[in-house]
């Protein structure tokens, strides 16, 4: 039996739609990629080609450049959100102190490029700095869960963990201050411990 008109027309349309995911895909991961390679504020043309795609595409699927980057930033943040694990709190707290700087160090070590990337855009895009706020409370929540002693603390005294457990302040240390991953964790497991006293 023949497909009737409308059948016909909604397969094309369904067609379309999937062939235009798939663009916008294609875009978004090749931005990714590029800034993973180090190249932190990749340009449309720089992506276009990466994507194999022509110029025109990339502004026919995004309508700016904060488009494919703030699509990029929200897919990157859902895909490493969803992988935390937790901790057992009943542990001693040592562990937990090294458990939580070891998760740190693998996150900030993968995935130092995209971070960076965000935090020389953010200052001017409003969804970065809306999805940023929303990262470091995550990141406060996860680190308030794992050590619940800093419950205790003074306010100043938890700021200051929370701070030495930042990005900004683990960029420091490798970029800076040219510590080694292993160093530069040796150093945030003193400090957190030399913060939280034990029970």
């Amino acid at each position: 039996m023949p497909m009737s008109d409308s059948t016909s027309t909604s397969e094309k349309v369904d067609g379309r739609r999937l062939r235009s995911d798939r663009s916008r895909q294609v875009i978004v991961e090749a931005m990714l990629q590029l800034i993973n390679q180090g190249n932190l504020v990749p340009t449309a043309q720089q992506i276009a080609d990466h994507a194999k795609v022509g110029i025109r595409s990339v502004f026919r699927h995004f309508e700016d450049m904060e488009a494919i980057f703030a699509t990029g930033d929200q897919i990157w943040r859902e895909g490493f959100i969803g992988k935390a694990s937790s901790v057992d709190t009943a542990l001693p707290l040592r562990e937990r102190i090294v458990w939580g700087v070891n998760e740190i160090q693998k996150l900030y070590e993968n995935n130092s490029n995209i971070m960076k990337s965000t935090a020389t855009r953010r200052w001017r895009s409003a969804f970065l700095k809306q999805n940023y706020a929303k990262y470091q409370n995550k990141m406060r929540s996860d680190i308030a869960r794992a050590l619940p002693e800093i419950s205790r603390l003074s306010q100043s005294r938890q700021e200051a963990i929370f701070a030495i457990m930042s990005f900004e302040y683990w960029d420091r240390l490798r970029d800076h201050q040219s510590l080694s991953p292993e160093d530069s964790a040796a150093l945030l497991i003193d400090l957190l411990e030399s913060l939280i006293p034990r029970a």
